[in-house]
């Protein structure tokens, strides 16, 4: 029940190609080298929402600026964490395998390589087998190394790769397919799908250059797939909000997981759990179709809230614009799901609330559970030490849901910091929301809620505060359907990007023509 997949009866293209959707996090962060949050910690926060996961260690830097004295105190936190890594290395491997759950939550070893000149790397192995770190100063080398020791069983890729080239960005003369199956275009840092976005890179590392982005290495010829994941510091792998990624298999395996990867049938996510699938014919994101005169895109989503658009992307443009609330189609028009979204947190700055509830529902049946914890905000270990929050809990008792989490207020005002679950539930006409909030009874008809959301504070103003958001009829957060694309010419890439009104979004890796 709790990050159940999706039933048949919602995603019926992916079930006709024998294929499910998967969410993960392959690239973050925690005490095992520099960063913050224990990291034996950091697997279990991952189990709560996620259904894969590799936590990253810090392992080199060749070309790091030793001799410039402005950046000292950089350099020596990271020959810190190098250090500190190769020291664990060895032993982590026990942890990982403790933490690793066959058939319901599957961990890789992981670390990661920064690069001026080339970009930064993330090395993900495919095995829990006792693996040494292999360090390289560059992609082909990096390359040379992994084929020689772990054959088709490791890959790396480029991550941030919106920063310039030469400042840890991506080089795309120096990208490999055969390496990197795909790069990570979005994570706390930003997205760097396009030169503008609505999610700017903010990090003191500076700014998106346009030459380093999504669109610019399809529109150069290269061909990857695209993911997200966290890049988050403070040990809280899949934090809501910072990126993740999905993948499509037949199952939930470590060698069917892998099998997804090395084919790129993945998708970006900010956070919710949406399923997005493109199709042509029997391929999906990721794969080759090949030049025809007529062809079809198939589309299937369901999303975590109200859908505010599904847009076509061909060949770096936008070549399409579905809006479910102008051309409802959903997959499951005669249900009576919906939504439910509780948010907590809110109250004065620099303080924290830990919260303890229980959801229930009068008149209804709850279908599936989806946490939507974040982590603190910490980044470089100059910034502050580690929050210290208890692990997070949510669980199923028979028909209530029950949960406790600290959420830290919001630090200013365009920064999220709430604590969250979202519930998928069949209601009856006359159901009613019921939860306790730290006490605090609470009471809504769904009739309240199908008209708008509805907030409240646990004391006066400026205390914590909770907030239900309006809930999605059927037609808002499913669609499904076809879009005549006419002749397919070789070379040609074509993608798809779903933005919720929530602001949540999903980008699927491209099809490519050839």
């Amino acid at each position: 029940m709790i990050n159940a997949s999706l039933p048949e009866r919602l995603c019926p293209r992916a079930t006709a190609l024998g294929l499910r959707a998967f969410y993960g996090d392959i690239h973050n962060h925690s005490d095992l080298s520099y960063g913050h949050g224990a990291f034996p910690d950091a697997l279990k926060k991952a189990a709560l929402q996620l259904d894969f996961v590799s936590v990253t260690g810090h392992a080199h830097w060749p070309d790091m600026p030793v001799d410039d004295p402005s950046v000292a105190h950089i350099v020596e936190f990271h020959v810190k964490g190098f250090a500190k890594l190769r020291a664990a290395w060895p032993d982590h491997y026990a942890v990982l395998r403790a933490a690793d759950d066959p058939g319901t939550f599957t961990v890789f070893p992981g670390y990661e390589i920064h690069s001026a000149a080339h970009g930064d790397y993330t090395i993900v192995l495919a095995d829990l087998a006792d693996g040494p770190l292999e360090l390289a100063d560059d992609p082909a080398a990096l390359k040379a190394a992994l084929d020689a020791r772990y054959g088709a069983r490791a890959f790396a890729f480029p991550h941030h790769i919106g920063y310039r080239t030469g400042a840890r960005g991506i080089n795309w003369d120096s990208f490999d397919p055969d390496l990197s199956p795909f790069v990570e275009m979005l994570s706390m840092h930003g997205c760097a799908e396009q030169s503008e976005t609505e999610r700017g890179y903010l990090h003191s590392m500076g700014p998106v250059d346009g030459q380093s982005t999504m669109s610019h290495g399809l529109a150069l010829g290269h061909r990857f797939g695209i993911v997200g994941n966290t890049d988050h510091h403070s040990g809280f792998p899949g934090s809501y909000g910072h990126g993740r990624m999905a993948l499509y298999a037949p199952e939930h395996d470590r060698d069917a997981f892998w099998t997804a990867m090395r084919g790129r049938h993945t998708n970006a996510l900010t956070g919710d759990r949406i399923h997005l699938l493109a199709q042509i014919g029997s391929s999906l994101q990721g794969d080759y179709v090949a030049a025809q005169d007529e062809a079809t895109l198939g589309i299937e989503a369901v999303a975590g809230g109200a859908v505010d658009s599904i847009d076509v992307i061909r060949n770096g443009r936008l070549w399409h614009r579905i809006s479910p609330a102008i051309t409802p189609q959903p997959i499951d028009p005669e249900s009576a799901e919906t939504l439910i979204h509780l948010e907590m947190g809110w109250g004065a700055r620099g303080l924290r609330h830990d919260w303890d509830g229980t959801l229930w529902l009068e008149g209804g049946d709850i279908r599936a559970v989806e946490p939507r914890f974040r982590g603190p905000e910490i980044v470089s270990p100059l910034e502050g030490q580690d929050s210290g929050h208890a692990i997070p809990q949510i669980s199923m008792d028979g028909h209530r849901v029950r949960f406790a989490v600290t959420a830290e207020a919001n630090p200013n005002n365009t920064t999220p910091a709430m604590q969250g679950l979202m519930l998928r539930a069949a209601l009856t006409p006359d159901a009613v929301i019921q939860a306790c909030l730290c006490g605090q009874d609470i009471r809504i008809p769904a009739a309240r809620l199908s008209q708008g959301a509805k907030s409240g504070n646990l004391g006066p103003i400026d205390s914590p505060a909770w907030r239900f958001h309006q809930l999605p009829r059927i037609a808002d957060w499913q669609w499904h359907g076809d879009v005549p694309l006419g002749a397919l010419s070789s070379g040609e890439t074509i993608y798809l990007r779903l933005r919720q009104l929530s602001g949540q979004m999903a980008w699927t890796s491209p099809i490519f023509v050839r």
